[in-house]
């Protein structure tokens, strides 16, 4: 039998008086019926430490952890971060693109940095494509303005990984890595999300600006780290080809967070098809 170990998140805890149980990467404890099994045998098993023959009884409880998908074969690594997609664009606010650029390096990316003034004047996509990036990331420390990631959107026609956070008041939105033609891009993301609204027109009016607001918000070293943190895991994720975590996949997922809380609420959002041509009338 092959050398396999528990994958990463999930582990196995001796409970006095029932036995053993398995705690899920979600959360959960579940029973482990051993039977004859001994209970040591099986840890060593579980965790890799014996590969030898195993009775009838002994493999029946391995496999019940295979079927689950709680067995790994091999030791249990985390990918290397591929060389041809090391070479990752960084533009943006600093508050955002200073902490991302850390994560992304102690990850194994090379990040180059651009630092942009909020908002800012859209970048033509030959600018973005600048010293050939594998993926460009552009984090806003506020709304995004009207055609600001236009450009941006047909990263993935000329095979770049496209991905981009921006700030609204006191939440910000993490958006869906777009790697391939046909992914979700930010006018997706836009169309969507006053698709989804009653209130269609005062968003489109906040994002087009002017605004009126008090004392600035502020985006705290804490909030900062998470939705830096949520980016490098998407890129990781990316870049080394593992598996989403349960839930909904990154490539179709947009993240809310709440900047008060760092609450993260995840929602489904798919491309927005094109319009078909108006048919032409008979004369």
């Amino acid at each position: 039998m092959s050398r396999s170990r528990l994958v990463p998140g999930v582990e196995v805890v001796a409970v006095p008086g029932r036995g053993l149980a398995v705690r899920t990467p979600e959360g959960e404890f579940l029973s482990v019926r051993t039977a004859g099994v001994d209970e040591g045998v099986l840890v060593s098993r579980l965790t890799g430490v014996t590969t030898g023959p195993v009775d009838e009884e002994l493999d029946r409880v391995v496999r019940g952890f295979e079927e689950a998908g709680y067995l790994v074969e091999g030791p249990p690594l985390d990918p290397e971060w591929p060389a041809a997609r090391r070479n990752i664009r960084v533009l943006g606010d600093p508050v955002l693109t200073e902490p991302l650029a850390v994560q992304l390096a102690a990850l194994g990316a090379r990040p180059r940095v651009t630092e942009t003034a909020s908002g800012g004047s859209p970048v033509g996509v030959e600018d973005l494509l600048d010293g050939n990036p594998s993926a460009v990331v552009w984090c806003l420390d506020g709304p995004v303005p009207d055609g600001l990631w236009d450009a941006a959107d047909s990263l993935p026609d000329h095979g770049v990984a496209w991905l981009r956070c921006h700030r609204e008041g006191r939440q910000a939105y993490v958006e869906p890595v777009a790697a391939a033609p046909g992914d979700v891009t930010s006018a997706h993301v836009r169309s969507r999300r006053l698709a989804a609204t009653p209130a269609h027109r005062e968003l489109a009016a906040y994002w087009s600006g002017p605004r009126t607001s008090g004392a600035p918000v502020r985006l705290a070293p804490p909030a900062a780290t998470l939705l830096a943190a949520l980016l490098a895991d998407d890129l990781s994720r990316w870049a080394t080809g593992a598996s989403d975590p349960a839930g909904l996949p990154a490539r179709r997922r947009l993240r809310r967070v709440d900047l008060r809380t760092l609450t993260v609420t995840e929602h489904p959002v798919l491309p927005v098809p094109d319009v078909a041509p108006t048919p032409k009338k008979d004369r």
